[in-house]
């Protein structure tokens, strides 16, 4: 019996997160890697991990990495811990921040859901990422004073005072951590909008590569 030819690799773009029946890795690496402007596709996985320039940066870690970059914060020998391992922002922060260059070259923990005492390691970030998706989660005892807080996280919590009936809070308790901060992104606001940004930046790099 002749055999079907292989399926040509998606030219759309996938929106994440799918629903729970479809295999998320699978749809990823059907897309074309020279137009996977997300960053997810294996072959631009292992970009990242090589440190190749040509692969793309999945945005919502590059955005993390540009609010650094840009509000001076030096990641160089800091010790960075992230709370959460997902293939869109926890690994691949990860490596990002582990890179050999100006904004990389840092010492990172990736935390999880089954880390032990994970008080006692996140209060040794100098910058802490929280990308978790739990309302709130990281509190003011989980905090070094003066470390750097990133919160990616959205979630949504009931407010019978909000038409909608709820309000957006990110991982972080923002109001009581803030305070003990250097720094600190507000949810919502603070990565959301970079990134979008990154986005449109590899957008316009999938668009050179094509016309090159």
């Amino acid at each position: 019996m002749q055999q079907s030819p292989p399926l040509p690799p998606f030219s759309l773009r996938v929106q994440a997160p799918l629903p729970s029946h479809i295999d998320s890795n699978t749809i990823f690496n059907r897309v074309n890697p020279d137009k996977d402007v997300d960053g997810f596709n294996r072959v631009n996985a292992g970009r990242l991990c090589q440190e190749d320039p040509e692969g793309f940066l999945p945005c919502t870690p590059a955005g993390i990495l540009e609010l650094l970059v840009r509000s001076g914060v030096e990641t160089s020998g800091k010790h960075v811990v992230v709370l959460g391992r997902s293939l869109i922002v926890g690994k691949p922060s990860a490596l990002l921040l582990l890179r050999r260059m100006p904004s990389g070259n840092a010492t990172v923990t990736v935390c999880h859901s089954r880390t032990r005492d994970l008080g006692s390691i996140t209060r040794t970030a100098d910058i802490l990422i929280a990308a978790i998706g739990r309302p709130r989660f990281v509190t003011e005892e989980m905090v070094k004073p003066g470390a750097v807080v990133i919160d990616v996280g959205i979630n949504r919590v009931e407010d019978a005072t909000r038409k909608s009936g709820y309000r957006l809070v990110g991982d972080v308790d923002y109001d009581n951590v803030a305070p003990k901060t250097s720094k600190i992104t507000p949810v919502p606001g603070g990565v959301g909008p970079m990134t979008v940004a990154m986005l449109m930046r590899n957008t316009v790099k999938a668009f050179h590569k094509r016309t090159n």
